[in-house]
């Protein structure tokens, strides 16, 4: 198993930063990609930044330039830096692990941190 509590969310005005950590009970040395999501009550789930163990990252094209995933792995944790934020991207922020390592390989979800972009 693989426990994932991500912290950081808040209220933020437009044009703010906030900073997202998703700190895994698992060494990120195991899991083979890390990602964040974010979904709102009644919508899709929509994928916004991934980061592999070999440390390559991808982004959504709504975020691109504006956030930038990162991870520690002395921390086991994996951050989500936000800047430049819109009233967009309001919503749930979900972290992810896609762990195809034994023991126990499959997807992992954490709680969820609300985000609000609002003045």
């Amino acid at each position: 198993q693989v426990q994932l509590v991500e912290s950081g969310g808040g209220l933020v005005q437009p044009g703010g930063s906030l900073r997202l950590s998703c700190a895994s009970s698992r060494s990120l040395f195991s899991i083979y990609r890390m990602a964040w999501y974010r979904q709102g009550p009644g919508e899709q789930r929509e994928l916004v930044a991934t980061i592999t163990n070999g440390d390559s990252t991808n982004y959504a094209d709504a975020v691109t330039g504006r956030f930038t995933i990162s991870r520690d792995i002395a921390k086991n944790t994996v951050y989500l830096q936000m800047n430049s934020l819109e009233p967009d991207d309001t919503t749930n922020y979900y972290c992810h692990a896609f762990v195809t390592s034994w023991p126990n390989p499959g997807d992992y979800w954490g709680q969820g941190t609300q985000v609000t972009v609002s003045s």
